[in-house]
């Protein structure tokens, strides 16, 4: 098709990454990994509760920098009102599981609340 209308049923292409996301994202994760351990403390008895705990961290960083992203397009008018509904709701929904999830390993939010040095704390 020519113009930016989808068949019926289609699905919307994801919105894509520009150029300024990209170097943001790419400059604070090199502003995050200083703030990161060295290693991992992987020991039997913890060893579930500690990779989810890391996984945990990266997914709410990501989300922020997702909810970030989100807010400026939204400011910046390029997102219809649909759109916007629609994002908020995923954004919503994202952070309801990651608290399903934080709950079933028996982890908090500020166990997740890492330094990021001159960004300060991830929440």
């Amino acid at each position: 098709m020519s113009d930016d209308r989808l068949p019926e049923g289609a699905a919307a292409a994801p919105a894509r990454i520009d150029a300024d996301d990209a170097a943001l994202f790419a400059a604070e994760l090199a502003e995050l990994a200083p703030a990161l351990p060295g290693r991992i403390e992987a020991r039997r008895e913890n060893i579930d509760q500690g990779l989810a705990k890391l996984v945990l961290t990266l997914i709410e960083f990501i989300r922020q920098l997702l909810e970030h992203q989100a807010v400026r397009r939204m400011e910046g008018g390029a997102l219809t009102d649909t759109q916007v509904e629609e994002l908020g709701l995923a954004l919503l929904r994202l952070r309801e599981r990651l608290d399903q999830i934080k709950d079933a390993f028996g982890l908090s939010g500020e166990e997740l609340n890492i330094d990021l040095g001159p960004l300060g704390r991830l929440l």
